[in-house]
């Protein structure tokens, strides 16, 4: 689900005051922590969106779901979103949180594509590499794709390096129809 503008707009205060308090990943641990519990339930979700649920009975639940183990700036924000009426974006929120977090740590993600599984040696070293290019920290996320012949394609945010054999090999049939039609 596309995170709202709202929602990057609280996740954007909520970092500041982390920053401020100096609890940048206390906070972060609990964002994923309530992230965690909202995907774990769907229940939760409907419980959270409805208009029906008063602003008390909300807070009353999640108190009893996860207050004890929050810290103090996270509670004071998740009263602050469910007294605004705005309880129904927590979700969205810790999503928008986590990306803000990582802009704010100099963490990408990056999703590698490869016909083969790589060894160990190898994501190591495509790790180190890609750390090494892009400056930042990487998480990457590998995913096996037969029906890529070979090589490999790397997508880092919105940018795609495609060095697949199937790739190449569509390039060459477009180039084959380009040359014949002419």
């Amino acid at each position: 689900m596309p995170t709202s503008k709202a929602a990057r707009r609280y996740a954007t205060a909520l970092l500041e005051l982390a920053e401020e308090r100096n609890e940048v990943e206390q906070i972060l641990e609990d964002v994923q922590f309530v992230h965690n519990t909202i995907e774990g339930s769907r229940d939760l979700v409907l419980f959270l969106k409805s208009p029906i649920v008063n602003f008390d009975d909300k807070i009353e639940a999640l108190k009893k779901l996860f207050f004890d183990d929050l810290n103090e700036a996270t509670k004071l924000f998740v009263k602050l979103l469910a007294k605004k009426d705005r309880i129904n974006l927590l979700y969205q929120v810790t999503e928008a949180f986590v990306e803000k977090y990582k802009e704010f740590a100099g963490i990408i993600t990056v999703d590698v594509f490869v016909a083969r599984e790589l060894s160990n040696e190898q994501q190591e070293e495509l790790h180190d590499e890609l750390e090494e290019k892009t400056q930042k920290t990487v998480e990457m996320n590998v995913t096996v794709d037969e029906d890529l012949k070979g090589g490999m394609a790397i997508r880092i945010d919105d940018t795609v390096i495609d060095g697949t054999v199937k790739h190449k090999l569509e390039k060459l049939k477009e180039e084959l129809f380009s040359a014949t039609v002419k």
